[in-house]
């Protein structure tokens, strides 16, 4: 314990944050800093590497679950367990338990999972992201955790980058009128509140992280991790330019890039990473790294690790995402400071800002879950939410050949229901659903397109589905009115879901070409990104929407396709001809986009909408 807690101005909630920071730190040990600088996985995360260690933060990787389908209250027995390992450190400084809510809670079995950034990005309604923000937080909340991992406002300008689905769209004013997503997450600060400085509302907010600074969606040839080359004036226009608006809003924490900028790692950038988001900027809250980013300072990463660290810290990172390694990372950073190599100012810094933020997120008053949230996971009103985004996001790209042919018939007697993704919910979810990588089947609870059809139509229109369609069902197509054949990409995060060649995987093309030689058919796309489409698909679809990765409520999708609602969405980025023409830069001669940014028709109006 403490000497004397009334003297402890830390622990007074009624001290001001900065008094409370500081008498904090004057009490720490080297040590207690550094450990506050460590975040490690769950996995290991004993009672003893935290109170021993004095860990700072807690996350767990996407996929890494106290157990399969973990109800809630799982989830916030577990964090809890954690913290009560920290609390009974010497100083009782509370973990910051962080999760991957990226689009809605999207670890958690049963939470409400919403559209993609990209999908967002097409509905261009900044206060939609906003209550989409303030419902993740209560999900996060319920579960214990106090830190999402949100949002990316990377600005993407190649479709081939295999995190495209993770931005808002290719202009920094699209992603920068997204960003009210941090709002929403973490509440709306006061007129007066001071730029750059963190802010969270209360126990129904949570720390927001805008990622990945700066530059992760303009690498060369959309590579993951890759090269962005560019002047700083450019960078600044097109990457920058979102964070800003996120500082504005009192963002919390900023992780770097795993990227470069020009050929320099961001993780190591000291000019990008303290003299612009830092100085120029004027972020207060605290600058993480991503998973393992330190070791890739090297190659092959891991490698000259103390190096790493060395560089990684000086150049200002605060929190390093270990996540497994903690006692070499924690015990070289010891040995750094010890013989001069990293300042103790540098570390003094880093624990001041993690400590900004702990104390503005009211850990130290507020350490355990409210489990009277517990009802909020998946609830209702969130779900309505999602539905809602999901109307607001689709992108209607063709609509009849020689008249409308949407909204369709509800009352048909027959109709042909087609394809991969028509009934497999973590195909519609995609990537950082469940896990990292995402899965196939139904992986949570929600409504697939089929049984949004199923659920819509009279009572007596049958509904045929078949995954593939047979050869007998084509045969017999004067039997049905219509088809839907709903086609796409499987899941897939980060570098794995890199592609130069941006084919409709699973013979897609071919099927919806196939039925719609044969009967009328609306082909709707699940992606995260702009797809080749082959001048016979075009040509032979009566209807085309772009559906993005809609989340868990795809009866989105059938309040629009049977016209209970108009298609409002507008492409967040260019639609390219062919792969060769990327990047397409709307800004460069010789754009010819099959279709251009801001493009999207509407059943009421046919005219598409070429704003921005």
């Amino acid at each position: 314990m403490v000497d004397n807690e009334k003297s402890c101005v830390y622990k007074n909630p009624d001290a001001p944050v900065e008094a409370r920071v500081q008498d904090l730190l004057s009490r720490m040990t080297l040590p207690e800093k550094i450990g506050q600088m460590t975040q490690i996985e769950r996995t290991v995360a004993s009672p003893a590497a935290i109170t021993d260690f004095f860990i700072g933060s807690v996350l767990n990787a996407a996929g890494s679950w106290p157990l399969e389908d973990a109800r809630p209250s799982d989830w916030a027995d577990m964090i809890d367990g954690f913290q009560r390992s920290a609390l009974a450190s010497r100083l009782g400084i509370p973990i910051i338990y962080g999760i991957d809510a990226v689009h809605g809670n999207n670890d958690v079995y049963g939470a409400t999972v919403f559209p993609h950034n990209i999908g967002l990005g097409a509905t261009r309604d900044a206060d939609l992201v906003r209550r989409i923000g303030a419902a993740t937080a209560l999900e996060v909340r319920a579960i214990g955790a106090h830190l999402a991992f949100a949002p990316c406002v990377a600005t993407v300008k190649d479709p081939r980058w295999g995190r495209c689905y993770e931005s808002y769209g290719e202009v920094p004013t699209i992603v920068s009128e997204m960003t009210s997503l941090v709002s929403g997450l973490q509440g709306q600060p006061p007129k007066e509140h001071l730029n750059g400085y963190p802010f969270v509302a209360g126990r129904k907010n949570v720390v927001a992280c805008a990622k990945h600074f700066v530059g992760d969606g303009g690498t060369y040839k959309g590579k993951n991790e890759g090269n962005t080359i560019l002047s700083y004036e450019d960078l600044r226009r097109i990457h920058i330019a979102p964070y800003k608006k996120c500082i504005e809003q009192g963002v919390s924490t900023v992780m770097a890039s795993y990227s470069s900028w020009n050929g320099d790692k961001l993780h190591s950038h000291y000019l990008l990473l303290t003299e612009v988001l830092k100085q120029e900027l004027g972020f207060k809250g605290y600058l993480a790294s991503d998973w393992e980013g330190l070791d890739r300072l090297s190659d092959p990463p891991g490698s000259n690790y103390r190096n790493c660290v060395k560089i990684g810290i000086n150049a200002g990172i605060d929190m390093v995402m270990v996540p497994f390694k903690y006692e070499r990372f924690i015990q070289d950073l010891i040995d750094l400071v010890e013989s001069g190599e990293v300042p103790m100012a540098r570390v003094d810094d880093a624990v001041e800002r993690i400590l900004r933020v702990k104390f503005v997120a009211g850990l130290f008053e507020h350490p355990f879950t409210n489990r009277f949230l517990f009802p909020a996971v998946g609830c209702k009103e969130h779900r309505e939410l999602a539905r809602e985004a999901v109307r607001k996001s689709l992108v209607l790209l063709k609509n009849g050949k020689c008249g409308p042919f949407l909204p369709l018939d509800c009352n048909a007697k027959r109709i042909l229901v087609v394809g991969t993704h028509a009934d497999d919910l973590g195909y519609q979810c995609g990537g950082w659903t469940k896990t990292m990588f995402g899965q196939s089947g139904r992986i949570t609870i929600g409504t697939t397109l089929l049984d949004a059809i199923k659920a819509t139509v009279g009572d007596k229109t049958e509904v045929v589905f078949e995954k593939t369609p047979s050869e007998k069902t084509l045969a017999s197509s004067e039997r049905f009115s219509y088809a839907i054949v709903a086609v796409g990409e499987p899941p897939y995060a980060e570098t794995k879901g890199d592609n130069s060649e941006l084919i409709i995987p699973f013979n897609g093309s071919e099927i919806v070409t196939a039925v719609a030689e044969k009967i009328p058919t609306l082909m709707i796309l699940f992606s995260g990104r702009p797809m080749v489409l082959e001048p016979k698909v075009l040509e032979k679809t009566e209807a085309l929407v772009a559906a993005w990765l809609p989340g868990t409520e795809g009866q989105g999708i059938a309040d629009v396709i049977f016209g209970d609602y108009d298609f409002q969405g507008k492409l967040p980025m260019s639609w390219f001809k062919s792969v060769d023409q990327l990047p397409l830069d709307i800004e460069a001669n010789g754009y010819f986009p099959l279709f251009p940014l801001g493009f999207g028709l509407s059943c009421d109006a046919m005219e598409n909408s070429k704003q921005v």
